[in-house]
């Protein structure tokens, strides 16, 4: 399952080299890497920064722009959140899953790869038994490649 998951993140990272985007939401003490957020469909991989060994939680999302504007992406996508961690003391790596709704806006024109980012995202354990209503602001910056 690690090297699963190295693999796919790898590969992940190497497409979307030229063209990532990075967002950061401070509220939420979450790092995000994705590929490019303008396309039609693209990934995304979320991971806790205020944790060190306590949870390695990450969630890989696919998602769909489901309406593309000159300043606003509106856009959807499932997540599958899992630990690495879990397997150390046999629990179950996966954690849970979720749904998320969003919405990247260039506020700047005179600095379009710079977006506001803002998510609703319903999380359900993977018993589905219990679950949140998660909510997302931060920062996005869409790299692009060079002419």
């Amino acid at each position: 399952m690690k090297h699963a998951l190295t693999a796919l993140l790898l590969s992940v990272t190497i497409t979307a080299f030229g063209q990532a985007s990075v967002a950061y939401y401070p509220f939420n003490s979450l790092i995000t890497v994705s590929t490019n957020a303008d396309r039609a469909f693209w990934a995304d991989a979320r991971m806790q920064t205020n944790t060190l060994f306590g949870s390695l939680s990450t969630t890989i999302c696919p998602m769909v722009n489901v309406a593309r504007k000159a300043q606003v992406n509106y856009y959807t996508g499932l997540g599958v959140r899992f630990n690495a961690l879990n397997g150390i003391d046999n629990r179950d790596v996966l954690e849970g899953y979720s749904l998320h709704v969003g919405v990247r806006i260039k506020p700047l024109l005179f600095m379009p790869n710079l977006r506001v980012a803002f998510e609703l995202a319903p999380y359900s354990r993977k018993d589905f038994k219990t679950g949140n209503l998660q909510s997302f602001l931060g920062f996005a910056y869409q790299f692009s490649k060079k002419p």
